[in-house]
């Protein structure tokens, strides 16, 4: 258990990161620009929370764990690319589909973005947990 914990920890760390600063300074013009009225003027904190501990929990069940048991860094990879594809995907498709005015133009950046970020955060993951004895 505090294996499967380490790796958690280092999955939400880099996952953490690298949505921060894509949030916060990358894309934030973008989706300022782009979804203006339909963005809250103060997040939902309890959501965001919720969609990490969930999110990070997908990352390390479903790409990082069954990398690290085949010892395979191009496993992480590819199996965090294609979650962050699907799960980014479910997300935007859905929000285009039902929400009114929900712009198309954040779409295909917005999926993009998820698959590059949890194939990322997969990868990494692996490789830290691959040096650190504990977390292997």
């Amino acid at each position: 258990m505090r294996r499967e914990l380490g790796r958690y920890a280092v999955a939400a760390a880099v996952f953490g990161v690298l949505d921060g600063l894509w949030l916060g300074i990358v894309a934030r013009p973008l989706y300022d620009s782009q979804m203006g009225d339909l963005l809250a003027v103060e997040p939902n904190v309890a959501a965001a929370v919720a969609f990490y501990v969930i999110y990070v929990f997908g990352i390390t069940w479903f790409a990082t764990r069954p990398a690290l048991a085949a010892e395979s860094s191009r496993l992480a990879l590819v199996s965090g690319g294609v979650l962050g594809f699907v799960a980014y995907a479910t997300w935007d498709l859905t929000s285009l589909a039902v929400i009114e005015g929900f712009p198309a133009s954040i779409v295909a950046v917005d999926i993009a973005w998820g698959t590059v970020a949890t194939a990322t955060a997969a990868f990494v993951t692996y490789a830290v947990c691959r040096r650190v004895p504990a977390l292997r």
